[in-house]
């Protein structure tokens, strides 16, 4: 699955539907809201693909990674491929001005962008086979490194998820 031994950190989706649905009492932590501006709250913003198959995977990873509710989330249809397309230019709009806002509101020290194997958003938008695939998520996460680096002057982690939720480190 992920890399920890210890899954049961990542709250479900399932765990989280039934406590909204009267199934039980989810007790979350009080929050302040009243967050001074600059103040650092979140050491990174990850950006994702939006496939549910991989919602508990990526939270368990996060967890695995010491950043459990330590980080923004940023999910394009895609992950790297949202921002380095051709077809859908608002989507990089969307990741740079969600970027600006992490950066100004929660002081990020990082960027993480997540991509996965067997991507619909690849398949549609490249034309990828399962054999041209990994390669391409190697050149759109190198793509957006160099894009975040040379505009935001931000560390970027890159990294692949297989189905089953292993995490191959990218670069």
């Amino acid at each position: 699955m992920a890399c920890c031994e210890h899954h049961e950190l990542a709250v479900s989706r399932r765990t989280l539907l039934g406590a909204a649905l009267g199934g039980g009492v989810l007790a979350a932590p009080m929050m302040s809201w009243a967050i001074e501006p600059g103040e650092h709250v979140a050491e990174a913003l990850l950006l994702t693909c939006m496939d549910y198959r991989l919602l508990d995977a990526v939270s368990a990873w996060m967890t695995c990674q010491g950043l459990r509710d330590k980080y923004d989330h940023v999910v394009l249809a895609g992950a790297a491929l949202g921002p380095t397309n051709d077809k859908y230019p608002d989507w990089a709009q969307t990741f740079w001005t969600h970027l600006d806002l992490s950066m100004k509101l929660h002081a990020i020290k990082k960027v993480i962008v997540l991509d996965h194997i067997d991507c619909g958003a690849y398949r549609l938008i490249l034309g990828t086979t399962p054999e041209t695939e990994p390669a391409a998520h190697v050149k759109h996460l190198e793509m957006i490194r160099g894009m975040i680096v040379e505009r935001n002057r931000l560390p970027v982690d890159l990294a692949l998820m297989k189905l089953d939720g292993t995490v191959r480190p990218i670069g």
